[in-house]
């Protein structure tokens, strides 16, 4: 169950898309494959398959388990590099330390994100502590990336820490809803994550049978990928289970429905809602570098090679010109 979560929705501001908003379309529906992560966490790659066109400004987003560790399994990521955009880690259960190069870090758990602007680059780290290595435990996240535009791919490093307890709450007019709004507006609620390019960025909890439209900003695209359950998208009522992403045409309102039955182990219908302007320039993405053009890439390995990025802290006793150096 997600961390962040009320007793009783109905005691929160509830919106609805109004009546003569115009509803998205579904585009497709995808399924993310799986595969593994860092040292080996397992992951869905949600966007897998979708064109870049339908994602602008998102690059790529996986999902980090659902998994239940035994004692000594949690693993995390390597130190690596990162540059020209924004890498957003939205921890559902568990627990998350990161650490970069420029000395800054701090540990996220249930329900909170860690929202870093890569900017001109840095070096970074993510692993469990070791309490979580030790004992096992449940762990889900999600990390996102969403591009800078070429104006910003340079600007300094800077992080958010948003803690689960400060995200915007709304419900859907019958409360069959929970609406945690980390980042962007909804319809006028805006949610604590600060961000270069306009986007938001929601995770929402459906009951069994309840469904919620939502009005959403014409000049943003719409995304939905499903966390945990089954139900459908869109007014046509598309099916939608766990692992798959739906792509949403335009228009000014989106439906989500959950399924009146849902598994045992997953009650609710469990849903990220993605939108965001698209920057429309051209993209140059290789590995952990995200640019506008192949010779800003090939610019960016040679700053990392030789060290421009940051160095490894040497308690880490790893060399000082990082990984893959």
């Amino acid at each position: 169950m997600p961390a962040v979560t009320v007793e009783n929705p109905l005691t929160l501001p509830r919106v609805s898309a109004p009546a003569d908003a115009v509803a998205r379309p579904v585009l497709s529906v995808t399924t993310a494959p799986s595969g593994f992560e860092g040292e080996g966490f397992p992951v869905r790659r949600a966007f897998a398959g979708i064109n870049y066109r339908h994602l602008d400004p998102f690059i790529m987003m996986d999902q980090m388990g659902e998994v239940e560790y035994a004692p000594g399994e949690p693993k995390g990521t390597p130190w690596h590099p990162h540059r020209g955009f924004e890498t957003v880690t939205y921890i559902i259960d568990g627990t998350f330390d990161h650490q970069d190069s420029h000395g800054g870090g701090g540990t996220i758990t249930n329900g909170d994100t860690q929202w870093m602007t890569a900017g001109s680059g840095l070096l970074h780290i993510e692993a469990p502590p070791e309490s979580l290595v030790m004992s096992g435990g449940l762990f889900h996240g999600l990390q996102l990336w969403v591009n800078l535009p070429a104006k910003d791919k340079m600007m300094a490093p800077k992080y958010q820490d948003i803690r689960g307890g400060s995200v915007q709450l709304l419900t859907s007019p019958d409360g069959g809803a929970l609406i945690r709004v980390i980042a962007g507006e909804l319809d006028g609620h805006q949610g604590p994550g600060s961000t270069h390019t306009p986007i938001t960025m929601i995770h929402a909890t459906l009951a069994p049978g309840a469904e919620v439209t939502l009005p959403w900003r014409e000049d943003f695209n719409g995304l939905a990928y499903v966390l945990a359950g089954r139900g459908s998208v869109g007014a046509e009522r598309r099916p939608v289970h766990l692992g798959q992403a739906a792509v949403f045409g335009a228009g000014s309102s989106l439906t989500v429905r959950a399924d009146e039955k849902q598994d045992s182990r997953t009650p609710d219908l469990e849903v990220v809602l993605l939108g965001g302007r698209p920057i429309r320039e051209p993209m140059a993405h290789y590995g952990p570098f995200v640019m506008n053009t192949k010779d800003e890439l090939m610019q960016a390995f040679e700053d990392f090679q030789k060290g421009r990025l940051g160095t490894v802290p040497a308690v880490h006793g790893m060399s000082s010109e990082g990984p893959g150096a």
